[in-house]
């Protein structure tokens, strides 16, 4: 079952994996909404997620990462349902909330990368990768940032492009946390901001391309499963390189601010 938005707009990579899963594989796939889960789901005694009457063996989250996605209560209560449910879960509430900012910031404290690696190798390599990631409870790197937002970035708890904190409305952003006194800033981190080598590219979009001097991201796609405590498996399976013009600030491929691009080694 892949879950999906009311109003979806990234359909039509959705229906090739389907497609692919039907015609390789013979899996069969249903598409519901969060809403639709709700008014037809049930948990079987056994723990089977039964939707409509057909029984769900895995479930592929394609919506359920940002707040618009939960209008209701009846959204919460499909994710429990399907959450409580014996089914496979792509991911799962518990990875799915690894992703989140908070916890690369937790991950960035002294101490933490040791109760997950061994090697003292591989930990100060993998330190070697990390930006600067610090809580709003650290005041002098409040203050910092205040002085000097260019050199950082505020996150919020978000996925995709079009939720971050640039530039002068860093400052403004902490100064009017600072004055509310609210629990607000809990929803942010700060990060350093990287400025990475800038080259020449050309970009096409809508049917058009155009010459630029463009950033690029690369990232690294990971295949795991587990079942409760035991990892069945955690391989890297292939990469997704991003580049968008280095005058933006966001670089989301679905929010209009990338494009794909693929990798050139020289």
């Amino acid at each position: 079952m892949t879950v999906v938005q009311a109003e979806e707009r990234n359909m039509y990579d959705q229906h090739f994996l389907s497609a692919v899963l039907r015609d390789k594989h013979g899996i069969t796939i249903v598409r519901k909404t969060m809403a639709e889960v709700d008014q037809e789901g049930e948990i079987l005694p056994d723990g089977t997620l039964s939707v409509n009457g057909q029984a769900v063996a895995v479930i592929y989250f394609r919506a359920g990462y940002t707040p618009v996605d939960y209008p209701s209560e009846s959204e919460w209560r499909a994710r429990l349902l399907m959450e409580q449910s014996s089914a496979v879960k792509c991911p799962s509430i518990s990875y799915h909330l690894v992703g989140t900012k908070k916890i690369q910031q937790e991950l960035a404290k002294p101490g933490v990368l040791e109760r997950f690696l061994e090697n003292k190798d591989d930990i100060a390599k993998m330190r070697e990768c990390f930006a600067g990631l610090w809580s709003l409870d650290d005041s002098d790197i409040v203050k910092k940032a205040i002085e000097r937002p260019e050199l950082f970035v505020m996150k919020p708890q978000r996925e995709g492009g079009g939720n971050n904190i640039y530039g002068d409305a860093v400052r403004d952003t902490l100064i009017k946390l600072q004055k509310t006194g609210s629990q607000e800033d809990a929803a942010y981190i700060l990060m350093q901001r990287i400025f990475p080598n800038i080259s020449a590219a050309v970009l096409m979009r809508n049917g058009g391309c155009h010459k630029d001097h463009a950033i690029s991201e690369l990232g690294i796609f990971g295949t795991y499963l587990r079942n409760k405590d035991r990892v069945v498996m955690n391989n890297q399976s292939g990469y997704l390189m991003r580049t968008k013009i280095s005058s933006f600030d966001e670089g989301g491929v679905a929010a209009g601010f990338a494009v794909i691009d693929s990798v050139y080694l020289t």
